[in-house]
């Protein structure tokens, strides 16, 4: 063999290897997925590092919702993009992410999770028995703040959690329960017969339903007298500067019906951030002024929800109201002279405390039970619905005037 074959084979092998090893440095230094934060694909990675979470997805892979038995049964966010989408759920990160325990509630997050009520009055869980009825004294109980949940059963679209609980009131009452909490995922036919609407192309949307099943599991009577429980559902979603609450109410008589609303919960709530237009209120919210306001039974209706103009985001959240039924807990902190003339359901503003300091910003969206007034064994079920839709205008103005009875250009322009 000549030596030309032999250089010419040589510089072949040579060009070979460098190109074989330069594909496996490739492949070798080749990046991880790294998901935007404000992503469902982020939010997804941060809480499996913390816990086995579940996640219930449609065939598309679009709609998604993260469910976790660890952190109290709490629905934490959810995505009508799939794992690219925006994730719509506020989640406490920082604190998540530490290994201590808050005294006085652990506030993880989550765009839906279950509380007991009342929070305040003389039959408060929140409150132990003889003390001051103040912040310092102030407590969530664990069951329902930092305690797993046992997980029954899950499949591809539901979650079956429960929980016994054990919880006694500023009055001394001690209280038994059982909590069943069911989560499920809804597909297209689902929503559009819940809300009544036709959800068309270009229109990307979530929509979950939870069933929450309260149960005397004591020997004693849940009476007015003693005191009686509530099944609570507090939302939390992202705020913004161009983001509206819009609450439908029941029109009539003060006299028939009540307030339209209460709106001095922390202090009354200025012009600037609360509009009363006919049959709806806007509630501007910006997690910058800490404010709340409720509507009684007699003027709420069983939806309310949000738009976000900024990402085009309508939210519905639709909960059961049983005909005929009207006392409530009363949230309140002092002593109530009337316990049970509480609300039906409520929005909050985020905004910082007197010292500064501010656990979100976040706002909220509830609803509560009728007050659970049970003899042993007995029960009562409340179901709360959380909906969310993308897409242009045009097209989330038919869902809007349906379902909350005001058009897009309505919400925008209320403030």
């Amino acid at each position: 063999m000549s030596k030309t074959k032999i250089y010419i084979g040589i510089f072949i092998l040579s060009v070979v290897l460098s190109v074989s090893c330069s594909t496996f440095k490739r492949k070798e230094t080749k990046t991880a997925y790294s998901p935007e934060k404000g992503t469902f694909g982020y939010d997804v990675e941060f809480l499996r590092s913390k816990d086995d979470i579940i996640i219930l997805k449609n065939n598309s892979g679009k709609a998604q919702i993260i469910v976790s038995s660890k952190y109290q049964g709490k629905v934490f966010t959810s995505t009508a993009q799939g794992l690219e989408g925006k994730s719509f759920g506020w989640i406490n990160y920082a604190l998540i992410s530490k290994d201590t325990l808050l005294e006085h509630m652990n506030g993880y997050g989550s765009e839906n999770r279950l509380w007991i009520g009342p929070e305040g009055g003389q039959f408060s869980v929140f409150f132990k028995p003889g003390g001051e009825m103040n912040f310092d004294n102030w407590f969530t109980p664990a069951s329902f703040d930092t305690e797993p949940w046992e997980l029954i059963s899950t499949d591809d679209k539901a979650v079956f959690m429960e929980k016994n609980m054990v919880l006694e009131n500023f009055s001394g009452t001690k209280f038994k329960l059982r909590i069943n909490r069911n989560i499920f995922l809804l597909g297209k036919t689902r929503i559009e017969d819940l809300l009544q609407v036709v959800l068309i192309d270009g229109v990307d949307w979530v929509g979950y339903k939870s069933e929450n099943k309260m149960t005397n599991t004591g020997e004693n009577e849940w009476t007015r007298e003693s005191g009686a429980l509530s099944i609570w559902m507090l939302d939390m979603f992202l705020p913004g500067e161009n983001i509206t609450v819009v609450i439908p109410f029941n029109k009539g008589e003060k006299k028939r019906l009540g307030l339209i609303a209460t709106t001095n919960y922390f202090g009354e709530i200025s012009p600037e951030r609360i509009k009363f237009d006919d049959s709806v209120i806007y509630f501007k919210v910006d997690g910058k002024k800490r404010k709340k306001l409720g509507l009684a039974p007699g003027r709420a209706k069983p939806v309310s929800g949000s738009y976000d103009e900024d990402n085009q985001i309508l939210t519905v959240v639709h909960y059961s109201i049983p005909p005929g039924i009207f006392e409530y807990v009363n949230q309140l902190w002092p002593y109530q002279e009337y316990p049970f003339t509480g609300d039906v359901m409520n929005s909050y503003n985020d905004g910082p405390l007197e010292n500064g300091t501010q656990m979100g910003p976040f706002y909220e969206i509830e609803s509560s039970s009728p007050a659970a007034f049970l003899a042993p064994g007995g029960s009562i079920t409340h179901v709360h619905s959380v909906f969310h839709f993308v897409g242009e205008e045009n097209k989330l103005n038919t869902i809007s005037e349906s379902v909350l009875g005001v058009s897009i250009d309505e919400i925008k322009s209320a403030f």
